[in-house]
């Protein structure tokens, strides 16, 4: 009797191996697949005119992002740290049926943004970016991806301070369609230094020098091999 109560080598590995399967199965269940996008959109000045472009990106990925992911697209304008901004927003349902709907939807409402947009003042691209941190940390997405879809010519207005530092571990952020503006074209000077203070600002983002959108980065479910841009891209760290 005292022999059968003492454990073997053998049942302690198996124990031990035991544990480690149940761990390893806890914590795989635990990673999150989804996707968060979410796409700011300048609309400042005549930079209103490069929309449609914006919108057929859009158009993309809504055809191939799936149910359970996150998808918001927002304006940069004078004041962009604001949820007003948002000018659509959607998690797709787990039921495709359901999701379709919800993706045609939004893109109504994208296609009625573009068309009916008021050039802003300012632009305030800081501000977009912050909102668009708290917005996909708050969905709880597995990847996010930040799209900023602007010249990334930054003009605050008067009061407003956007001193503050972008936490952006588990970001991945990408600048696209980055116009270069009449002073760039005088002096190439200032467009590098314009994408320098935004690499800097981000914690390093990656200036692609083919600018086409399907080298710009690796991920699935990019963007059409017909559509070239300027862009930046800064992994998720």
């Amino acid at each position: 009797m005292q022999k059968n109560s003492r454990l073997t080598p053998y049942s302690i590995v198996a124990a031990a191996l035991f544990t480690v399967v149940l761990i390893t199965v806890g914590c795989a269940q635990k990673i999150d697949h989804t996707t968060g996008v979410y796409m700011l959109v300048d609309t400042s000045g005549t930079y209103t005119e490069e929309l449609n472009k914006a919108r057929a990106i859009v158009n993309y990925l809504l055809g191939t992002l799936a149910p359970g992911d996150t998808m918001a697209v927002a304006r940069i304008d004078t004041g962009s740290f604001s949820e007003k901004d948002i000018v659509a927003k959607v998690t797709f349902d787990q039921r495709p049926s359901v999701a379709n709907t919800q993706k045609r939807a939004f893109q109504k409402q994208v296609a009625d943004f573009v068309s009916s947009v008021a050039g802003s003042s300012h632009t305030d691209i800081s501000g977009g970016l912050l909102q668009a941190v708290e917005y996909l940390n708050e969905a709880g997405s597995g990847q996010k991806y930040i799209l900023i879809f602007s010249d990334l010519k930054e003009e605050l207005a008067r009061g407003h301070v956007r001193d503050v530092p972008f936490q952006l571990d588990g970001f991945n952020i990408i600048a696209l369609n980055v116009t270069k503006l009449r002073d760039d074209i005088r002096d190439p000077k200032n467009y590098l230094q314009r994408v320098d203070q935004w690499r800097a600002k981000t914690e390093g983002l990656i200036l692609s020098p083919a600018f086409a959108m399907t080298r710009l980065i690796t991920i699935p479910w990019v963007f059409p091999k017909a559509m070239t841009t300027s862009g930046l891209y800064s992994p998720a760290r």
